[in-house]
């Protein structure tokens, strides 16, 4: 899974990557529900952890509590102590420093422009972006005919992701891409 990226800083800021999204007040302590947009939500949510937001205004959140009830984390952050202090955060994406440590994850800005390809190195299009589903990832490619196609971002489906072959191999089951749609006769 990839952690949607906010470019570099217009000061020259590390570049920083969407952690979660603050949703509604939970009790009256100043806890909030978050949509969680990281594989590693135990790291990037730890109690002090320190998270930025874009605003308005622009802000930054230091965690003073994290819990988890399967499936939702619920968060409280220092200085909002009630549920008029968390309802103002209600909407704000936080963000994070990017991480460099995962070897199986990339970030949408090193995806968009890369060649999409089959095993046998058949060109198939190239990759627009990702889109962030409740099931799972997909690639957005922009076949070579012009067909704008949703590929699951799993490793059965893109076995290879070679950012610096600028690549990715797709391996589609049948019907998957438009350009494998077979006219029906009937």
């Amino acid at each position: 899974m990839t952690e949607p990226v906010n470019d570099d800083a217009p000061d020259g800021g590390p570049r920083l990557v969407r952690i979660a999204t603050v949703g509604a007040p939970h009790g009256l302590r100043g806890d909030v529900r978050v949509a969680v947009h990281t594989d590693d939500p135990q790291g990037r949510l730890a109690v002090g952890s320190r998270l930025s937001s874009e605003g308005p205004p622009a802000r930054e959140l230091v965690v003073a509590a994290v819990r988890r009830q399967q499936p939702h984390w619920y968060v409280r952050f220092d200085g909002v102590s009630d549920r008029a202090g968390a309802e103002a955060l209600r909407g704000l994406e936080l963000f994070a420093p990017a991480s460099e440590s995962e070897d199986d994850a990339w970030y949408p800005h090193e995806l968009t422009g890369l060649r999409a390809e089959r095993p046998d190195g058949s060109a198939i299009g190239i990759v627009e972006g990702i889109r962030h589903l409740p099931a799972h990832d997909v690639l957005v490619v922009r076949e070579i005919a012009g067909a704008r196609t949703l590929v699951p971002f799993v490793s059965a489906i893109v076995p290879t992701v070679d950012v610096s072959g600028a690549r990715v191999v797709i391996d589609p089951p049948p019907g998957l891409l438009a350009a494998d749609q077979v006219e029906d006769d009937q």
